[in-house]
């Protein structure tokens, strides 16, 4: 007689991934809702749309579904989720808010390579990052201005009045020109990028022309026509403003297109160098891997384990049955020697000497 096997219903599940094709829709619907419902808060219902800059509200649309995609596609490689789930548990650290100031507002990590190289970096970077602190709230309607009557400008907030100041005021000039002061950082810090890359042997060797020109040329170019912009209204009196305005704001729109494909796109993701610096620090602290053939420690030994579990998921084996470790357990510098010693024959990973550059910085 067949044995009746019983199984236990499946339960049904009403999570809300199962609502959507994929990760990408997902993040694309719930983002783009939440800038919708953001807009109708600070529009007042939709009531100060500014219909003017509809091509920048498209443009950026298009950036954050480019920028979801590629960081979906980087995100589900296994050294990344690493990097973000241990980062996630590491964000509260105490050492956090140092780091995030080091890297996401001083540029310290910079520093090292030269005060030329990071002026450059820190006005191109809080160039870019104010101007764009500007410009989406002004999209979107989050900010936008009222006038008054006797010469007064009212600030509103995500529809809530926050300041009454006089149109020819401080406050006002600042308003009116953070554009003209963030477009003027990022001319000086693009043509000081530029000057190095084309005077510099070993960076002209090094640079492509899509790759490392073409992001330079898309924000001298943005930042010189909105500085056009701003000439023509007040020595031309708007003369040619229409026809410079669509330039401009195709200029931005393509840029906005192409930044989440190009080197640009390390501008929204660095803030994931804060779980990287985390991750480095905190495992260091606990323990650091030796390596095998010189004993000096180089990586944490939660490090180490991680890369060689990473290179077992993509089925890469760099283990050396025969001298008896992983190659992740080596320094850089003995790993080169070892390769070596595999095509020469000669024995270089085991000569003590450390190369003399191991240490350079830059």
């Amino acid at each position: 007689m067949a044995e009746t096997v019983l199984r236990k219903p499946m339960k049904a599940t009403h999570s809300i991934n199962n609502a959507f094709a994929s990760k990408f829709a997902k993040s694309m619907f719930l983002t783009v809702s939440a800038i919708i419902v953001l807009m109708f808060i600070g529009t007042r219902m939709f009531t100060h749309v500014d219909l003017n800059l509809y091509g920048y509200m498209v443009g950026t649309f298009v950036f954050i579904a480019g920028f979801f995609y590629r960081f979906i596609a980087w995100g589900e490689r296994p050294p990344t989720k690493i990097i973000i789930k241990k980062g996630i548990k590491l964000l509260f650290r105490k050492s956090t808010p140092k780091i995030s100031a080091d890297h996401l507002a001083t540029y310290q990590f910079i520093w090292n390579r030269g005060i030329y190289r990071w002026t450059q970096h820190l006005l191109i970077g809080w160039g870019v990052i104010l101007s764009c602190l500007v410009t989406f709230p002004l999209v979107f309607g989050w900010m936008y201005f009222t006038m008054e009557e006797g010469g007064y400008y009212t600030i509103v907030a995500m529809g809530i009045d926050l300041m009454t100041v006089p149109a020819d005021g401080v406050i006002a000039f600042l308003s009116y020109n953070a554009l003209n002061f963030t477009a003027i950082m990022v001319i000086i810090g693009v043509s000081m990028a530029l000057y190095r890359r084309l005077k510099n042997m070993q960076a002209r060797a090094e640079q492509k022309f899509l790759y490392d020109f073409l992001p330079l040329y898309l924000l001298l170019f943005i930042s010189i026509t909105g500085l056009i912009l701003t000439f023509m209204n007040v020595f031309l009196h708007g003369a040619g403003h229409y026809m410079m305005s669509l330039i401009h704001q195709y200029s931005v729109i393509v840029t906005l297109i192409y930044l989440p494909f190009g080197k640009l796109a390390h501008i929204p993701f660095r803030p994931l160098s804060v779980f990287a610096r985390n991750y480095r620090e905190h495992y260091g602290e606990q323990s650091m891997k030796e390596c095998k053939v010189c004993g000096e420690g180089f990586v944490s030994t939660e490090q180490s384990q991680d890369v060689v579990n990473v290179l077992g998921t993509n089925e890469i084996d760099f283990t050396m049955e025969k001298d008896g470790f992983n190659l992740a357990e080596l320094c850089l510098p003995c790993r080169r020697k070892y390769r070596i010693a595999r095509f020469s024959g000669f024995p270089t990973h085991e000569v003590k000497t450390k190369e003399a550059n191991q240490n350079a910085k830059g």
